[in-house]
């Protein structure tokens, strides 16, 4: 990675962490996919798990999330991140493993697969962006999808009495005994943000002393689908998607607690 030293008298206080790649995003202006490939690389760097993580890319606008990470990496079948991470991890236990999913990846194709590294107890970090809509393919509704959202295949809004309420995946994997952290994040401020990284740095120390399976579910932007600006996508977290959604810590063992991570 390339350094430019500040000018002389100045010190340098915001900088491309080394885990990050100098590839610029593809990502529509003011998604936050973003800023959650920062906080995770900013993660690695802080505990010093560059050279030892291997990341697991999903399907869907992440597909390139390997592009950004300097770490080994490999991309899964749509859904299947869970499955093949189980792999890596049983190969090489001494490796931090993650996977980089997206609602419809995790939460739709990749629901079993997910459920079941959960109950199976994988020492493994799954990173859940949840943005309430299918955004590489168009904007379909998704598992996430709010009740009255509209999308390209509810134009009229997701009518809950023929496609059921939005799946809330942190609270359902939290009731499986093989889960040891899971949290609910969001991206819509600069305190959330914060709060977001702190999250994915104690998932990944759960990982790290081998406690089991941890996911942090971060609430993301997507106003290209949403159809609105950039600008009022954070505020669309805030108002629509946190009351369907609530944040906070949704599952952690007692031998979590007891860590004091």
């Amino acid at each position: 990675m390339t350094t430019i030293a500040p000018p002389e008298g100045m010190q340098t206080v915001y900088q491309r962490p080394e885990a990050m790649t100098e590839v610029s995003f593809h990502y529509c202006p003011g998604c936050t996919h973003g800023v959650a490939h920062r906080l995770l690389a900013e993660a690695l760097d802080e505990l010093g798990l560059r050279e030892q993580t291997l990341l697991v890319g999903s399907v869907g606008c992440s597909v390139f999330s390997y592009n950004y990470f300097e770490v080994d990496a490999c991309e899964a079948a749509h859904g299947r991140a869970p499955a093949v991470a189980t792999g890596l991890k049983r190969l090489r236990p001494d490796r931090t493993v993650i996977t980089y999913q997206g609602d419809g990846d995790l939460a739709s194709i990749g629901i079993a697969e997910v459920i079941h590294a959960a109950a199976r107890g994988e020492n493994i970090t799954v990173l859940f962006i949840n943005n309430a809509i299918y955004g590489m393919t168009g904007g379909q509704m998704a598992p996430t999808s709010l009740a009255g959202q509209k999308t390209s295949t509810s134009p009229c809004g997701r009518d809950t009495r023929q496609t059921g309420m939005p799946m809330r995946v942190s609270e359902l994997l939290a009731n499986l005994p093989g889960t040891a952290y899971i949290a609910r994040r969001s991206l819509h401020d600069v305190t959330n943000i914060r709060k977001t990284k702190k999250a994915i740095l104690t998932a990944l120390k759960v990982q790290q002393q081998n406690l089991g399976f941890s996911m942090v579910e971060i609430l993301s932007t997507c106003p290209t689908n949403w159809g609105i600006a950039p600008e009022e996508a954070l505020g669309w977290i805030e108002s629509n998607m946190l009351p369907q959604f609530p944040l906070g810590d949704y599952r952690v063992s007692d031998a979590v607690l007891a860590a004091k991570l």
